[in-house]
């Protein structure tokens, strides 16, 4: 079955779905845009609503990186069978979110002052909230949102990893919890030999 990943060549939300098919040792072409050259108009007007991450898969095509997470989880046994245990996992990808929206918020600022503004916001009091939280909540279920790992853990490392490319630093360094998780996905199988050979990101 023909599988396919359209993202910019960079990691952001797209990087945990190519950890996902890393890990369940899928070949699919990982089809890849320069945020440079973004937006190309004949592509994004061939999404459906017009953004990135799209995953393709048998003749059919999925949006929205949590979505296409989820659903890969569900594939590489990432999803627990009880429901009340995927709500939970479903609630610590959106607070996941939450603080990723912070992120994306100061990304997309183009006020100087004001991107300047929200920049100190995210280092001084954002990452002491989420992570104090993220570090009490993987401590309380052995190191993973879970209990054991699932794809809320790949789309968290996903975050942490492009957060610190956007500041040029390791935000999680003072969580020894997130840092555990975050080098047990590193080095799974399969995303291991895909983050050895793969070139490193800039911004």
């Amino acid at each position: 079955m023909a599988r396919k990943l359209h993202y910019f060549n960079v990691n952001g939300v797209g990087e945990p779905i190519r950890y996902l098919l890393h890990y369940g040792k899928q070949n699919f072409e990982d089809v890849r845009y320069e945020l440079a050259s973004w937006p190309i108009k004949s592509v994004k007007d061939s999404l459906p609503y017009g953004q990135l991450p799209l995953y393709e898969e048998g003749g059919r095509s999925l949006n929205q990186s949590l979505a296409i997470a989820r659903y890969l989880g569900q594939q590489f046994n990432l999803v627990p069978t009880d429901i009340w245990e995927q709500a939970e996992l479903d609630a610590a990808v959106y607070n996941v979110y939450d603080f990723w929206a912070k992120v994306l918020g100061w990304f997309k600022e183009n006020d100087v002052a004001r991107k300047e503004i929200l920049k100190k916001e995210i280092l001084n009091e954002h990452i002491d909230f989420f992570f104090s939280r993220f570090e009490r909540d993987l401590k309380a279920n052995k190191g993973y949102f879970g209990g054991k790992l699932s794809w809320a853990d790949f789309v968290f490392v996903g975050i942490v990893e492009v957060s610190n490319l956007f500041f040029g630093m390791e935000i999680e360094k003072k969580y020894p919890t997130v840092q555990a998780l975050i080098q047990k996905i590193r080095t799974l199988p399969g995303v291991k030999e895909y983050i050895a050979t793969r070139k490193p990101y800039t911004m």
